[in-house]
């Protein structure tokens, strides 16, 4: 087809996988911290008190306090490579760049903080990709975490005069590939231990007890995925949820006060995993893996192994292909 002369330059079609996860702040110090807490903890998803209300106390309390001490938890995990979690969604992105064929392009954005959301879907946009398929790593559907990343990106498209066709990924807290990989990385980590755990903890991210009664099917995933789990290892795990913040009543146990328990009840040797995590981050590298030790052998543990997430290892990258090319059906060969 002949192109009319002065006619802007169309690149050829393609498709774009974005995937997306929280966020990070940008650096290890009080003043990015504060930053990306200001948006984090302004998001309605994620505190759903009213603005009037919360504002003041977010901006007059927590932003003046919490960033010091995050960012020094923060400075415990990071890298050469930054942020944990977003080094390592870079690697989920870069291993899967040619996994679809060439006509694909895969891309990651963080919910909150750098790349944003926005930015990465207008720069696909830009490349051609006239279809694109929306990734929350997120495996059991949390308002607060799937629903917004998802809202910042339909945000961005309500500003574009051209839009791309979208797909979202479903949760995946019950898919058989996802169980599976899981079950391959745990029992793989688990054998090059040099002590057998006696319990194993399965540590999700806590969440208001309210938004369980709002109707949010969190619990029940993250219940589903520790029972599927278990029959999968045939193996029994303890289920606790952790990163409480706030007076409001949390879903529980907390894994804190259950690692803290543990020992007077005869558990002196245990291990540590996070399925509700794709990658792992400061609730995994900072909270668990640090202090979830050091309270644990406080109480008289005597061995504690924290086991990474799927990240970018070959049982993750395989349920990650697998995901995304179900999720392509109908847009590639």
């Amino acid at each position: 087809m002949t192109i009319p002369a002065g006619h802007p330059a169309i690149p050829p079609r393609k498709i774009g996988v974005l995937l997306t996860n929280l966020g990070t702040p940008d650096a290890p110090d009080p003043k990015s911290v504060k930053r990306y807490l200001g948006e984090f903890l302004s998001d309605r998803r994620v505190v759903e008190i009213p603005a009037i209300a919360w504002q003041p106390i977010l901006r007059g309390i927590i932003l003046n306090t919490r960033p010091k001490k995050s960012a020094h938890a923060y400075g415990l995990v990071w890298s050469d490579e930054g942020s944990p979690l977003a080094a390592i969604t870079r690697r989920q992105a870069q291993a899967l760049t040619d996994a679809f064929g060439e006509g694909v392009i895969v891309d990651y954005a963080m919910r909150y903080g750098n790349p944003a959301i926005a930015d990465r879907l207008a720069a696909l946009k830009d490349a051609g990709c006239e279809r694109i398929l929306i990734a929350p790593l997120y495996p059991q559907y949390c308002a607060a975490t799937t629903a917004t990343a998802n809202d910042k990106a339909f945000a961005a498209l309500a500003g574009m005069r051209w839009q791309p066709a979208i797909r979202t990924l479903p949760p995946y807290h019950d898919d058989p590939a996802y169980i599976a990989a899981l079950k391959e990385s745990i029992e793989s980590q688990l054998a090059g231990l040099d002590f057998v755990p006696e319990r194993i903890v399965a540590s999700f991210h806590g969440m208001p007890k309210r938004t369980l009664e709002l109707g949010d099917p969190y619990h029940c995933h993250c219940q589903k995925t520790a029972r599927l789990l278990s029959e999968a290892m045939n193996r029994e795990l303890i289920i606790a949820f952790q990163s409480r913040f706030g007076p409001a009543k949390w879903l529980g146990p907390a894994t804190d006060e259950t690692l803290e328990a543990l020992p007077a009840q005869g558990v002196r040797k245990v291990a540590v995993v996070a399925p509700g995590f794709s990658a792992d981050c400061l609730e995994t590298l900072e909270e668990l893996a640090i202090r979830g030790r050091e309270s644990f052998v406080a109480a008289g543990g005597t061995d504690f192994a924290y086991l990474p997430c799927l990240n970018d290892g070959a049982p993750g990258m395989a349920m990650l292909r697998t995901l995304l090319h179900r999720e392509l059906q109908g847009w590639i060969p």
